[in-house]
């Protein structure tokens, strides 16, 4: 087990994996939707999950999520997984109730390196109550693990990206920079203290952020994962017709991953999310490294939270108490043209 360096068998780590949200746009293209009054979110709309109502009481919240491994240790990496896609249904203000794996892997990994990547999934799952009902595995040269999950929430109660309302206060829930961590790391460049601090921050749930911001008048909420601060604040203000005025200064960014990105350690997935967002970003005077946090990847990420302004305080200081990084990072604008996204 000790001689497994999972991350050498994949050519890129976790949710820097991720197919760039302009390819995605252009793959989904054409594709003909059918109408259903029940299907309340669909893949038509760039949201974290679909939604289907099937009362006046319940509706179902249903995604999937699966990547190459991000950690050298199974365990490490099954539980990284499973904390990131559950997070997609926290994200829509759900709890996750049952959970599918999904499991590529080579023939040659010792069946106890995959009892410990599949453990470190029951663990999380289980954690976030929440139960693994089966799955799905095949034989393949790259590892990769990840969840299908289903989860509840109640349909007039149901977050989706797309409400941000102007005068909205914005609130992230994580440090950013993950996606620099990572790439540090295959480069052997992180030093043991980061990497555990790494490792905590993508195994923490979003189920404490949920628990707090579903008790306030929330209006839309997104978790910044594999399009970074920037993609995923680009498709809130897009689909609320809306403007983000972001303060980096408020914003929480991992002192090592600042540093790194200083010397040009960036990944991959940064440089597609750019590519995808900045036309609809006016970057004012903030720094190149800063920008480029802002674009990185993050792996099992935080929420990014527009709550009513007069609920601001009192969620802020829930808030405080209940995440890693409780940061108010802005607020909404009316759109009148000219940029989505305005850095401070």
């Amino acid at each position: 087990m000790d001689d497994i360096k999972l991350t050498k068998l994949a050519k890129c780590a976790g949710c820097g994996a991720k197919v760039g949200a302009g390819t995605l746009a252009k793959l989904l293209d054409d594709i003909r939707v059918h109408s259903d009054p029940n299907l309340l979110v669909g893949f038509d709309k760039s949201d974290d999950a679909s939604v289907y109502k099937v009362s006046e009481e319940l509706a179902l919240v249903q995604t999937v999520d699966f990547f190459p491994p991000i950690d050298d240790d199974p365990y490490t990496f099954g539980q990284i997984a499973a904390t990131n896609a559950l997070s997609d249904v926290y994200a829509m203000g759900g709890e996750p109730k049952l959970a599918l794996n999904i499991m590529a892997v080579p023939e040659s990994l010792p069946k106890e390196a995959v009892h410990a990547l599949l453990r470190g999934g029951y663990d999380k799952v289980y954690e976030a109550g929440c139960i693994i009902t089966g799955g799905h595995s095949i034989f393949d040269d790259e590892p990769k693990y990840g969840l299908a999950v289903t989860g509840f929430v109640h349909p007039k109660k149901l977050l989706t990206n797309s409400g941000a309302k102007i005068g909205d206060v914005l609130f992230l829930t994580k440090p950013l920079g993950i996606g620099v961590l990572t790439a540090a790391q295959k480069a052997e460049l992180l030093d043991a203290e980061t990497s555990a601090f790494a490792k905590k921050l993508m195994t923490t749930l979003n189920k404490s952020a949920r628990d707090v911001m579903v008790q306030y008048r929330v209006h839309a909420c997104t978790d910044v994962t594999g399009f970074g601060l920037m993609g995923h604040g680009l498709e809130m203000a897009q689909g609320s017709d809306t403007q983000l005025e972001i303060d980096t200064k408020a914003i929480d960014l991992i002192p090592a991953s600042l540093e790194f990105a200083s010397w040009g350690i960036l990944p991959a997935g940064m440089y597609r999310n750019r590519a995808f967002a900045e036309e609809f970003v006016d970057h004012g005077e903030v720094a190149l490294a800063v920008q480029d946090l802002l674009y990185d990847p993050q792996t099992s990420g935080g929420l990014l939270i527009a709550v009513d302004a007069e609920d601001a305080d009192a969620m802020e200081a829930a808030l405080k108490d209940a995440v890693p990084s409780a940061q108010r990072i802005g607020k909404v604008l009316p759109y009148v043209g000219g940029k989505r996204i305005i850095l401070k």
